[in-house]
């Protein structure tokens, strides 16, 4: 029966990550598209918005993952967050991808901004209680890998249902054609009715999936309590914590490279193939090998440490790039596609990795300031991934200005704009990972002997704080 309880929680649990993950997908795969191609808004104006957007995360972040430590329920602390969370963000993407009040100009910028800044913070409001959730399970490091694994296998699904999925529903309902310059078809458009579909379709399934985590899950680990939030004791907490910045560092570049993969492809196969419709293809090989990639790590790691798992992780992933960009600009894309899967068993096993390496910052924090910061701390896995998106947008944004692109024209850009999208797309993505792998190699210290000294120690102050809580 405890086994069948064991199963039954970390399941339901998963399953939260893959609504939210719905929600992330629109919004990082195809929200610029549907900004710059059915809003015709400028990038100029994209480019100065999320720069801005970021400013007040690394405020509102922080000080969420301090609300969410000192929240006590009969539920706990974390799950009341999650589905509040859930609600609102599913508000707030039907709206950041429609425009009820057909606003223009100044008072279209002032609503795509609010909407666009509503959205980071109601994810956050999710986001950090979901991960943050990890340790609060168990202190066992093998368990902890386990439930990650989970955790990612899910978020996975989240990912590969949205972006395989989303382009095949936006063509079905898609009531606009284009003529193809050089073929003279006439195939089918994204317009702003597709991508509101497929925003409404993906709000629901994020609300239903957060009331299943919520309903089917339990904290079990005794944690310290929290004092309140303040701005400068959490910037305090960052900056005692290197470790933490090492990782935020390494992490935002390599998730970057990811991101910029997803987010070009909707303008490669639109523009430079001439065909949305096969991005489907492109994403169900990226949904393959994050599948494969959720046993990769474990494999390595009977093998190797963690540390070196990691490595090989971020090598494969480089690797497979490399093949995507030979294949891309010889013209191949069947075989970029076959190295896309390569690419996604490296970046899949990069990612659970990650994710581990949060709660082992969690323990270091502990036994180096004293107490722990688990929500502050994860808080900044959501701050990370948005300024990773926030590098992708800058580098997305400005190639698409200065290249000459234009989003009414498809696949009848410019050739020096469909080379931006292809060299974003496969080549910049690969010098990334090899960036943060560097970094990861040089600065980042938890392994090894001391990793287990932290881990001992973690487990000893627990001890205590139960015989406290018992004697009380």
């Amino acid at each position: 029966m405890n086994t069948l309880k064991f199963i039954k929680s970390k399941l339901g649990y998963g399953v939260g990550a893959v609504g939210l993950d719905l929600s992330y997908g629109m919004f990082y795969s195809f929200l610029a598209k549907y900004l710059t191609d059915v809003l015709g808004m400028k990038a100029s104006f994209l480019l100065i918005l999320t720069p801005i957007a970021r400013i007040w995360d690394g405020i509102n972040d922080p000080m969420m993952g301090t609300i969410v430590d000192n929240t006590h329920t009969k539920i706990g602390k974390y799950r009341p967050w999650i589905i509040t969370g859930a609600l609102l963000n599913a508000i707030v993407l039907i709206f950041l991808f429609s425009n009820p009040l057909h606003l223009t100009g100044i008072g279209l910028c002032i609503y795509v901004a609010a909407a666009y800044i509503l959205w980071g913070m109601t994810n956050t409001l999710a986001d950090i209680p979901y991960w943050s959730m990890v340790p609060s399970f168990t202190s066992d490091p093998k368990e902890r890998s386990l439930i990650s694994t989970i955790a990612r296998a899910f978020s996975g699904l989240g990912q590969g249902i949205v972006t395989i999925g989303a382009p095949l529903l936006m063509t079905a309902v898609s009531v606009t054609t284009s003529i193809d310059a050089e073929t003279g078809e006439t195939v089918k458009v994204h317009d702003s009715r597709s991508y509101l579909i497929a925003a409404v379709v993906c709000a629901v399934c994020l609300i239903f999936f957060a009331g299943v985590c919520v309903g089917s899950t339990k904290e079990r680990v005794s944690t310290a309590p929290s004092e309140k939030f303040s701005l400068k004791k959490t910037v305090k907490i960052v900056k005692s914590n290197d470790q933490l910045l090492v990782f935020m560092l390494f992490a935002m570049i390599s998730n970057a490279g990811w991101y910029l993969t997803s987010g070009v492809a909707t303008y490669y196969f639109d523009v430079v193939v001439g065909d949305p419709n096969k991005q489907s293809l492109f994403s169900t090989c990226s949904a393959v090998g994050s599948t494969v990639g959720l046993l990769l790590l474990p494999i390595l790691q009977k093998f190797m440490s963690k540390r070196k798992a990691y490595q090989a992780s971020l090598a494969i992933a480089a690797g497979g790039y490399v093949g995507m960009a030979v294949s891309a600009l010889a013209g191949q894309l069947m075989l970029m596609d076959i190295f896309y899967v390569i690419g996604a068993i490296g970046i899949a096993s990069m990612f659970i990795a990650q994710t581990v390496f949060l709660a082992d910052i969690v323990d270091y924090g502990e036994v180096k300031l004293g107490y722990r910061a688990e929500s502050i701390t994860f808080s900044m896995k959501g701050f990370l991934q948005k300024m990773a998106y926030t590098l992708q947008t800058i580098i997305l944004f400005a190639s698409l200005g200065i290249s000459g692109y234009n989003g009414e024209l498809h696949s009848n850009n410019p050739q020096s704009a469909k080379t931006a999208i292809t060299l974003m797309l496969v080549v910049i993505p690969p010098v990334l990972f090899i960036v943060s792998l560097l970094i990861f190699t040089k600065k980042f210290k938890l392994h090894g002997e001391y990793m287990d000294e932290i881990t001992a120690k973690v487990i000893e102050n627990q001890k205590k704080r139960e015989e406290a809580a018992a004697e009380a």
